[in-house]
């Protein structure tokens, strides 16, 4: 080992912990957390400044979507193109941002989550709120640059923004062990909240809300706890009650029409095609009988979903039921974490707004010290122009006298006459007195001679007068906190004029969604399952009409109370429940649907072996055959459970359910084995357990083989299955007993 070398010895746990707070900090504060002062997560920020430094203008051509992700990877943001593609699309997309940022052209996706195009095929520029209110004054310094990833361009720490974009344009995002998510906020309103504030720092967040009535999200919908949101912006995090917005409108042939005009933030994308699924559902489940058609109308003009209703529907019983049962009313989740002073934290509606205005009181005084330097150093040139008009005579001869260009700078700035040719004495002794600066002597010496004429220099003295009057306002604006106040003011008024627009989400108090519920009639119903597992209900007389037909279609056929549940009986000694409400009902030929979309069971994962209504078992005892040859009786009233899945008996490790079936009006208990043994014994000799237990052996297997079949046989009647082409009679097999091996069936 060198001298240099040293190895440190570290704890392995430590080093974990350190790296893992490391990276979770760099997710929470580089990544994923807004940053409160113009509510962008740095993802965002970087896009729109890429865009603006390509000249990505609202008043000039789109550019492909391509070169700017392009763009901002290679010099700002390292992390990979879709997260980029996927920031720029949801800035353009006007549904789910209070102020749409960027301007899209081409599919950018649209409110039922269809995706956007990709990259290649879209475009894009700023918007003219974003160049206006995100980005100007990007030259008067008024932002801190810091190095890129690899330090060969400066991006800003944060974009120049006029308003509160935290709340106008809301948050979202994951970060490790937290998560934001702030709703959209009205523009307008916003803008005069902040002016409450500015006018009365000890504002309370109760009478912010003067102004800021609540959200404002851009699919409208109705807050329904505006009593809640108080508690909710005060402590910066809470439950927004959401609803969409429905109206009534006549159909025809006199029938009522519901149609919804607006929809909770929360459904925005897929969640639209679920809210028809679950109204379908509720139509299919005969939870409301009231609604005969279904279809959704939307548009680019906007959402207009519209239900066409049966005569005689109590409207404002099924608008509640809608509120109740699908995602008509949804909830908002929010939590107000963003960066702040480079750490997060969860903050106040108030809270975010005095971020807002420090920052803006920053802004501004960097961008009016930027421009009090700039008129400073053009007062100081102007003053030397106007003194040098008054001797340009005495200039001209030391031009004329000088050998180069810095005797001139010299002598204009210090006096110096060393080396100038002068006419006379007089000349060489003013021009000793001369004290320019060195910015005057070089504007002097740029100075052109059309400057001389006489409206020249009277343009220069009036330029000189507003420069002084530029240098008085900005110094005013520095120095007294009302008139920085009243330039922040004006510029708010100007933007909330421009544009600001009318809230589109109403906040109200109401109470729960309260439905009635029509009671479903007890009736007899014929279930039927084929044997790809399609199931359906008919009426029972179809049922009994048709029993030749449903004998050669279906797997399973029985009648049962359509308030009654089906049990299913898997290989894997599970028990599965659906209620037969939940079943499709229809006629003999309509196809039925799969029974995987009802319960927790899954015909491609778990075979089925045997399928009845509970209200028939519970009367009844149900025989479990293993493939080890473990059998019992469960009593059916066992299986009356309020859980969907249970399990139906307990198997020993590596064994699997054969066999499941009531044996009321059975006599005997036939196993056949994989190697032809076959035993018949009296099914007295299975003892009756619980479903807990495993049972007892009921045939003694050769080692390697185990139990295929089994069967439940009555005396009277003669069963004849063929093995291996051979005709066996269950009944005239020897009858032997429990737990013994059986007679070998021998086929030639």
């Amino acid at each position: 080992m060198s001298d240099r070398e040293q190895i440190i010895k570290t704890e392995y746990s430590d080093v974990m912990q350190k790296s893992y707070i490391d990276y979770a900090m760099s997710v929470i504060v580089a990544r994923a957390l807004p940053d409160v002062r113009d509510g962008l997560k740095p993802v965002q920020r970087r896009t729109l400044y890429d865009m603006y430094e390509l000249g990505i203008r609202y008043d000039r051509p789109y550019r492909k979507c391509a070169r700017i992700v392009g763009d901002t990877m290679g010099k700002y943001h390292p992390h990979g193109d879709s997260s980029i593609y996927d920031a720029l699309v949801v800035m353009a997309q006007e549904f789910k941002k209070g102020e749409a940022l960027v301007d899209g052209h081409g599919n950018f996706g649209s409110i039922e989550g269809d995706g956007a195009a990709a990259m290649r095929y879209t475009e894009a520029r700023l918007m003219k709120i974003t160049q206006d209110v995100y980005l100007s004054d990007m030259d008067k310094n008024v932002v801190e640059f810091v190095p890129n990833f690899d330090e060969t361009e400066k991006e800003p720490e944060v974009l120049p923004v006029r308003i509160p974009n935290l709340l106008v344009n809301g948050a979202d995002g994951i970060a490790v062990g937290m998560a934001t998510s702030i709703p959209p906020h009205n523009l307008a309103e916003v803008a005069d909240g902040v002016k409450a504030y500015m006018k009365n720092n000890d504002i309370t967040v109760a009478e912010l809300m003067k102004y800021i009535k609540g959200p404002d999200f851009p699919t409208g919908g109705i807050v329904v706890n505006k009593d809640d949101l108080q508690s909710i912006y005060e402590k910066g995090m809470g439950k927004i009650r959401l609803r969409g917005k429905v109206e009534v409108e006549k159909g025809k042939g006199g029938r009522q029409l519901l149609v919804i005009t607006e929809i909770p933030y929360t459904m925005i994308g897929a969640n639209i095609g679920k809210f028809l699924n679950d109204v379908a559902q509720l139509v299919e489940t005969k939870k409301t009988t009231d609604i005969a058609d279904i279809s959704n109308q939307s548009s680019k003009e906007g959402i207009r979903i519209v239900l066409e209703l049966k005569k005689g529907t109590d409207v404002d019983n099924l608008i509640n039921m809608l509120y109740k049962k699908t995602r008509l009313e949804d909830t908002f989740g929010v939590n107000m974490l963003a960066v702040a002073n480079k750490k997060p934290e969860t903050l106040s509606l108030k809270q975010v707004i005095e971020h807002h205005v420090d920052f803006q009181f920053e802004m501004t005084t960097r961008k009016y010290q930027n421009l009090l330097n700039k008129e400073q150093e053009k007062k100081e040139i102007q003053e030397g122009l106007i003194a040098a008009c008054d001797v340009i005579d005495l200039i001209i001869e030391i031009l004329r006298g000088s050998q180069n260009q810095q005797q001139v700078k010299d002598c204009l700035t210090m006096g110096v006459t060393n080396g100038i040719r002068f006419k006379k004495k007089a000349s060489e002794k003013a021009a000793s007195r001369l004290h320019f600066t060195k910015r005057q002597a070089e504007a002097i010496l740029e100075m052109r001679l059309y400057k001389l004429i006489g409206l020249e220099i009277e343009t220069l003295m009036k330029e000189h007068e507003q420069t002084l009057r530029n240098i008085a306002r900005y110094e005013d604006i520095l120095n007294n906190y009302d008139s920085m106040s009243a330039v922040i003011i004006k510029e708010l008024d100007r933007i909330k004029k421009e544009y600001g627009r009318p809230r589109r989400t109403q906040v109200i108090n109401a109470g729960e969604a309260v439905f009635e519920e029509k009671k479903v009639e007890e009736a007899e119903v014929g279930v039927l399952m084929d044997r790809f597992g399609y199931i359906k209900t008919v009426d029972k007389g179809i049922w009994e009409r048709n029993q030749e037909t449903i004998r050669e279609e279906y797997q399973y056929s029985f009648c049962c109370s359509n308030m009654d549940k089906l049990c299913i009986f898997t290989e894997q000694g599970r028990m599965h429940t659906v209620k037969v409400l939940d079943l499709p009902s229809g006629r003999l030929r309509d196809k039925g649907m799969p029974i995987d979309n009802y319960g927790n069971y899954s015909i491609a994962k778990e075979k089925l072996l045997y399928l009845g209504a509970l209200g028939e078992l519970k009367s009844q005892k149900l025989v479990f055959m293993t493939r080890k040859g473990m059998l019992k009786q469960v009593d059916g009233s066992e299986f009356d459970v309020a859980k969907r899945t249970i399990a139906a008996t307990k198997l020993a490790p590596d064994d699997e359910v054969v066999f499941v079936q009531p044996a009321d009006t059975m006599d005997y208990v036939v196993l056949q084995s994989r190697e032809g043994y076959f035993l018949r014994f009296l099914k007295e000799e299975i003892p009756e357990k619980k479903k807990t237990a495993i049972g007892v052996r009921g045939i003694r297997l050769a080692e390697g083989d185990e139990v295929a079949h089994g069967y439940l046989i009555e005396s009277r009647m003669d069963y004849t299955i063929t093995y291996h082409e051979k005709d066996v009679v269950l009944n005239k097999l020897k009858l032997g007993k429990r737990d013994t091996k059986g007679t070998k069936i021998r086929v030639s």
